[in-house]
């Protein structure tokens, strides 16, 4: 009786979501070979096709849509298994997967990643970049261990781990009439287009909520799909921008001639780790979010 291997699943449940081959294997970290040959013999072994193919495109067969949705299934308990024995071994040894948003990763990552490998040095840390509406599915059937992101975020049943609150600065041209202010407040920005991040990113929503209702409005004309961007941008005279205060601290405002001005009663966002409620690796998760709180924390 045939048995399908792991690997076979995978490359199903991917081409599934990315419905091209070249992104599944991409996302496999094989070659689009490997990934086409082992769908072939996913179907010689199922006796079924699983997809539709022509020179342009692929599609997945009801069929195949639905061993897709099993095979995600499958996975996420196959992970489960693995972290299950990881976490017999102690605290925080393995590999992990870990999700972040864009406006965390490179700011927050590099400065606690050193202190993980002295404190957990049998763990394998898997970094994965996106906007949380991608991350909390990858968490849900089990791609990731846990994410790294910013509330506040309907996260629905997911366990969380607030960690710190991150504030926020005004940047503005050097030549801006407000580049001179010591310190700003709502009235201040009410008139304010403030050059923002492009849909999805939640810190998008996350700066026109930190005042309010009554709070800057967003300019339209253009958005940036990274905070080096927007910088770059208010450098050049364009407009002005919210800026976290942990990409200030960890420096992406160097090199530019930009002001940033401190704002008063502005909401912050909450950093935070979240994980799936039933996982095994709750305890690991709870760890790193305690270093995290240490490093960045009051």
């Amino acid at each position: 009786m045939y048995r399908p291997n792991i690997r076979h699943l995978e490359f199903l449940a991917a081409l599934d979501e990315e419905v091209h081959f070249g992104r599944a294997a991409e996302r496999c970290r094989v070659t689009q070979s490997t990934l086409s040959v082992g769908i072939k013999e996913l179907e010689a072994g199922l006796g079924i096709r699983v997809a539709e193919r022509t020179k342009r495109s692929v599609q997945l067969t009801p069929v195949g849509r639905e061993l897709a949705r099993r095979a995600r299934s499958i996975l996420s308990d196959a992970r489960a298994f693995v972290d299950y024995a990881h976490s017999q071994k102690g605290l925080l040894s393995g590999d992990f997967r870990v999700g972040a948003i864009p406006t965390l990763a490179p700011y927050l990552l590099p400065k606690v990643l050193p202190d993980i490998r002295i404190r957990y040095p049998d763990l394998r840390l898997y970094l994965r970049e996106g906007v949380t509406d991608d991350l909390i599915p990858a968490l849900q059937v089990g791609q990731l261990d846990a994410i790294l992101i910013a509330l506040p975020y309907d996260l629905g049943d997911l366990a969380v781990f607030p960690m710190f609150e991150d504030g926020y600065q005004l940047a503005v041209p050097a030549s801006h009439e407000l580049a001179a202010c010591a310190c700003l407040s709502k009235s201040d920005l009410s008139q304010l287009e403030m050059m923002l991040l492009e849909k999805g990113h939640c810190l998008q929503r996350h700066a026109l909520s930190a005042f309010g209702n009554d709070g800057p409005a967003q300019d339209h004309s253009f958005e940036a799909t990274s905070l080096p961007t927007l910088v770059a941008m208010v450098a050049e005279g364009l407009g002005t921008t919210l800026l976290p205060d942990l990409a200030i601290r960890a420096g992406v405002t160097h090199g530019y001639d930009v002001r940033l001005v401190p704002l008063e009663g502005a909401l912050p966002r909450t950093v935070a780790l979240a994980c799936r409620r039933q996982s095994s690796r709750k305890q690991d998760i709870a760890s790193l979010a305690e270093v995290m709180r240490e490093a960045f924390g009051p």
